[in-house]
Parts: C-alpha cells; sequence; structure tokens
C-alpha cells in the first residue's frame, strides 16, 4: 500500500511541475516584441496546406521579425538586413497568419 502511496505522490508532483512549468512558461512563447513596424512589408498568401508570408524589409536597417500563427507554431525569429526579403511557409490545418513582430 505504501508503495502505491508513493508511486501515486511521484506521478502527482510530475504532473505539478509538468502543469506549472507549462503555465509558467505559456508566457515566454508570447514573449516577442511588439507589432513589427510598416517598413516590413507582408503579402499573406494561402496554400493548399496552410500559407506562405512574404517579408520584405525596407526600414533601411537590419531588422528581427517572426511570424506569428495564431492556433499554430510560430516562425523562428528571422534577421533580415536592409533591403532584403524572406518568403515562409506555414504547413498545416488549423493555423491562420496572426502578425508579424519584432524580436
Amino acid at each position: 500500500m505504501n508503495l502505491l502511496r508513493n508511486q501515486l505522490a511521484v506521478v502527482s508532483a510530475a504532473a505539478t511541475a509538468a502543469i506549472g512549468g507549462f503555465i509558467i512558461g505559456a508566457p515566454a512563447a508570447q514573449a516577442a516584441g511588439g507589432t513589427a513596424p510598416a517598413c516590413i512589408t507582408r503579402v499573406v498568401n494561402g496554400t493548399s496546406d496552410g500559407f506562405s508570408v512574404y517579408l520584405d524589409n525596407n526600414c533601411g536597417k537590419t531588422m528581427r521579425v517572426k511570424v506569428i500563427v495564431d492556433s499554430g507554431g510560430d516562425s523562428p525569429c528571422f534577421t533580415m538586413s536592409a533591403g532584403s526579403s524572406r518568403l515562409w511557409y506555414y504547413t498545416g490545418v488549423f493555423g491562420q497568419y496572426g502578425r508579424t513582430v519584432t524580436c
């Protein structure tokens, strides 16, 4: 009986830590800068299995930006030199373009 109680305590502690880590870690996943300035051009196009985002840096300086996907995984943080462009594809059923932010 004590062994079962100990195992339940370990499972309970692990579940609490996992949930606590998720709750504490969740804001960090959203921790990005503000909305990217208008000098970062964004063109979003639907694809058969998601969407693509064309980003163009017209800011006159290097910018770091990422695409936020609602109900899906965000892009990595892209370092874009002045005048550069990038095309990023999202593949997924539920994700939708949310916004582009600085990072």
